[in-house]
């Protein structure tokens, strides 16, 4: 369904939830009061669209850093091919939430997120090791520019440029504003769950955390405050979206220069993440940005207006060969 075929309502009400979802105890009543329909007619759209495999999820989008979680942008070298055995034993960790073969000669890339009592680079190394020494890339983040997906529907968002809740951010990976307690863990795992369509969702996922409804809207409140949570909202699929050309383009970029070239890139709307990374001798690339564009031809012009605007000559452009997995990070699960 490309966005062309959504109607003026299905766009309003994408855009809407992707940037601000309701966390109060009948959401769906107060989005139809911002797009004056029933609300029977909202949880109708909502289904409709995660049907169609246009919402990929509606839940809480967490900082992984500030709930004691570590983790890092992984790049193994891997033969053409061993590469559909290794994506898959790769794919095959639970801790690995995005996996891609990428057109450069470090061609496996990878997300990897692990628990407080977990050693990061420990469970790299031995996920490389099972590849018998495979050559690889480790790239944690040491700062975020931007972070956050919105996908302007059927152009009836006019605030693209807006930032969202909860970016940009100065740095990721801080450590928790306090001990998150059991009930704050369990507050975590009901709210990372996919939201029931339903006229009362946060009663039905309170109830299965085993606390009121109060509680739990409560508690995100405070995740929303403490920038545990980055925002609560909806996560799309970008192809259903209309959104089909992507690329992860690396800048080399001069290390007096990488907060200015970070904060020029960050600016242009379809730049969804834009991070600072560590660099290595056959790998001289410190910052990262992530392109959605609706077709090829968007995105090249993106790519040369983020090159013009930064003053960034020195780039290498990373498409997609193909995607292996594509996970939210489960916590405290």
């Amino acid at each position: 369904m490309p966005s062309s075929e959504f109607d003026e309502t299905d766009a309003r009400l994408l855009n809407l939830i992707q940037r601000e979802f309701p966390l109060e105890p009948r959401p769906f009543d107060a989005i139809a009061t911002r797009l004056d329909i029933a609300p029977a007619q909202v949880k109708q759209r909502i289904l409709r669209l995660k049907s169609d495999r246009v919402i990929r999820q509606i839940s809480a989008i967490f900082d992984s850093g500030a709930l004691g979680y570590s983790g890092a942008l992984v790049a193994f070298k891997v033969a053409p091919e061993k590469m559909g055995r290794v994506a898959e034993l790769v794919c095959s960790d639970a801790e690995i939430s995005h996996c891609y073969s990428r057109d450069a000669d470090y061609n496996l890339w990878f997300t990897i997120t692990v628990g407080p009592e977990q050693d990061l680079r420990r469970e790299i190394d031995a996920l490389a090791l099972t590849q018998g020494g495979v050559s690889y890339l480790v790239l944690p983040t040491l700062r975020v520019f931007k972070i956050g997906v919105f996908l302007d529907v059927g152009g009836a968002g006019r605030d693209r440029d807006r930032p969202l809740r909860g970016m940009p951010i100065e740095r990721s990976g801080r450590p928790p504003s306090r001990p998150l307690d059991h009930e704050d863990r369990a507050a975590v795992r009901a709210l990372q769950t996919d939201l029931p369509i339903v006229d009362a969702p946060f009663a039905e996922l309170a109830a299965g955390a085993g606390m009121t409804e109060n509680e739990l809207l409560s508690r995100a409140a405070d995740f929303l405050k403490t920038g545990v949570m980055r925002r609560f909202a909806a996560v799309l699929w970008h192809q259903r979206a209309g959104y089909r050309a992507n690329a992860m383009v690396c800048w080399r970029v001069k290390s007096d220069e990488i907060e200015a070239a970070g904060v020029a890139l960050a600016k242009h709307p379809a730049v969804s993440h834009c991070y600072e990374r560590p660099t290595s001798a056959d790998w001289p690339y410190p910052v990262y940005t992530m392109i959605h564009c609706r077709d090829d031809r968007e995105l090249q012009r993106t790519i040369a207006e983020l090159a013009s605007r930064s003053g960034l000559s020195d780039f290498r452009v990373l498409r997609t060969v193909k995607e292996y997995k594509k996970s939210r990070v489960a916590y405290f699960e």
